[in-house]
């Protein structure tokens, strides 16, 4: 149940993201969905930590899934570049937040 209420969270967060940059672009009535969706993950996220998740592993995945889905998306929605590089930087990021889940199994 952690991880299905950290799942949510994080598509909350992204969805909040998203939409923070289609106002940004002239649309300012999508401000109300930036404010519902970040609402909405935070909650979700508290909820995942209330079923007793770790801080620091429910943290981590939310950060590095939320800059990946983030950066995938905003590639195909607003044509946003997707370099090599920045591909290599989210697999850095995945491998990082694996590492600390895996230490915290110890």
């Amino acid at each position: 149940m952690q991880y299905l209420l950290l799942m949510a969270a994080i598509g909350c967060e992204v969805s909040g993201t998203l939409a923070l940059r289609v106002a940004a672009r002239g649309r300012p009535p999508f401000y109300a969905f930036v404010v519902v969706g970040y609402v909405a993950a935070f909650t979700l996220l508290w909820a995942s930590l209330r079923q007793g998740m770790p801080l620091g592993i429910a943290y981590g995945i939310w950060a590095a899934a939320g800059v990946a889905l983030t950066a995938l998306a905003s590639h195909v929605l607003f044509a946003e570049p997707l370099t090599r590089r920045m591909v290599g930087g989210i697999a850095l990021i995945a491998a990082g937040v694996l590492l600390v889940e895996l230490g915290a199994a110890h």
